[in-house]
């Protein structure tokens, strides 16, 4: 889904560095590891979906303020902040969901967070589309965290196992989108150092 490296039109201040993948690869293996465990824990208690869930929230927030210089943006510019706000979005709703367990808590906090990252993720691919390679990206997992976000409320009288199904599940397609893309990222760094 990404884009070539210096797509026509590029604005000056936003060329990624070649160091680009790292976050990326990094948010992706967040996200995969979080699905792996909504899969493969069979009957998880309310604490189990806090920990696992608001890690997941809280590591994805952290990869994603983190990862903003090597996207060509300066944390004090517009889009870098509203990266910033994303991921700190991101991070608040899972240090509370860490800390405070609960069905009702989960999905109403999870919600919030994803949905406001998701739609801050979905301006920035929108605004930069066709000028930035992480655009289609961004507005990929903007609408998986929304989609995410809008289904997960509808169970939380189902339970853990079924709000972790639902995170995990959109975990899971996220993850699998930013692991092409920080592959691809990857792929054209090294490229680009072998060819002066």
């Amino acid at each position: 889904m990404t884009q070539p490296r210096t797509p026509a039109g590029t604005a000056s201040g936003t060329a990624p560095t070649g160091q680009l993948w790292k976050p990326v690869l990094l948010r992706s293996a967040a996200a995969l590891v979080f699905g792996a465990v909504t899969i493969f824990w069979a009957a998880p208690s309310v604490e189990v979906m806090g920990w696992s869930g608001g890690l997941y929230l809280l590591a994805t927030g952290l990869l994603l303020m983190w990862g903003i210089p090597a996207t060509g943006f300066q944390r004090d510019s517009r889009t870098g902040k509203v990266l910033s706000a994303a991921g700190s979005v991101l991070a608040g709703a899972g240090f509370a969901l860490i800390v405070l367990h609960g069905d009702l808590l989960f999905g109403v906090v999870a919600a919030l967070g994803l949905g406001v990252a998701g739609a801050l993720e979905l301006y920035c691919g929108l605004a930069f589309r066709g000028r930035h390679v992480l655009a289609r990206d961004w507005i990929a997992s903007g609408i998986i965290g929304l989609g995410t976000a809008i289904i997960l409320p509808f169970f939380i009288s189902l339970g853990a196992h079924a709000l972790l199904g639902v995170a995990g599940g959109g975990a899971i397609i996220s993850g699998v989108l930013w692991a092409l893309a920080g592959l691809t990222l990857r792929h054209d760094a090294r490229t680009e150092a072998g060819n002066p």
